[in-house]
């Protein structure tokens, strides 16, 4: 049984965005999540109940505990850097609502980084941005990985169209 559904115009990171024209801290940042959002979309796009209760090791997490990970640390990301616009979610999520609440979170950071105008003071945030690059969102990158091995692992690849070169599918 496939679970993810989902027409792929209805969420976000189906393609990444076009790339802005200029570099700034905030451009940068942005297309950080941007990535991510891409990689997480292609990541859990189409797993099966399989692939979420697969394991690689008894001691190791399941697919599905390794997307509830990511869930919150899309939840952490966007509380840290969107202090008006919090996911203050706390009711249990099936598989296809966590996943699109995890796209949509990393979609509100990135168009709030894309649309700053005013640099965006360190300080103003609980934690310091520079500890969201090198926390949570490098940590979402190395569990969207995981999700890649253990859905190849339990039978369903990682579609070899993705170009995370590219930021959308090969023709």
């Amino acid at each position: 049984m496939v679970m993810a559904q989902v027409k792929t115009n209805d969420l976000p990171f189906y393609e990444i965005p076009a790339s802005p024209e200029v570099y700034t801290s905030q451009t940068v940042a942005a297309r950080m999540i941007d990535g991510l959002g891409f990689r997480y979309y292609w990541a859990t796009e189409g797993l099966t109940e399989k692939d979420l209760a697969h394991k690689a090791s008894e001691s190791g997490r399941t697919s599905a505990e390794t997307i509830e990970h990511l869930y919150g640390l899309s939840k952490f990301i966007r509380n840290s850097i969107l202090s008006n616009d919090k996911d203050n979610n706390t009711s249990e999520l099936n598989f296809i609502e966590k996943r699109k609440q995890t796209l949509l979170n990393l979609k509100k950071v990135s168009n709030a980084l894309h649309n700053v105008e005013e640099p965006i003071k360190l300080d103003e945030t609980e934690v310091p941005f520079w500890n969201i690059i090198n926390g949570p969102i490098a940590d979402a990158l190395w569990h969207c990985g995981q999700v890649v091995m253990l859905r190849r692992a339990s039978g369903n690849p990682f579609n070899s169209k993705v170009s995370v070169f590219q930021g959308k599918l090969k023709e």
